[in-house]
């Protein structure tokens, strides 16, 4: 009987032992993001003149 109690009580201590650790801590210095995006594009339209001619004002489509 005292065998099996101490190979639970060092089964349980074993266990313990084992047991994870999470910690959380703050940064010493501030978190500093910079974004410096520049973001340029330039869209370029050809239309046939006869589309060009139906799309306008005068056409009467619209």
């Amino acid at each position: 009987m005292k065998r099996h109690v101490l190979l639970g009580l060092g089964l349980v201590f074993a266990l313990a032992a084992c047991t994870p650790k999470v910690e959380v801590a703050l940064a010493n210095e501030p978190i500093n993001i910079n974004l410096n995006v520049k973001i340029q594009h330039e869209i370029y339209i050809k239309v046939d003149k006869q589309l060009d001619d139906l799309f306008s004002d005068a056409s009467g489509l619209f």
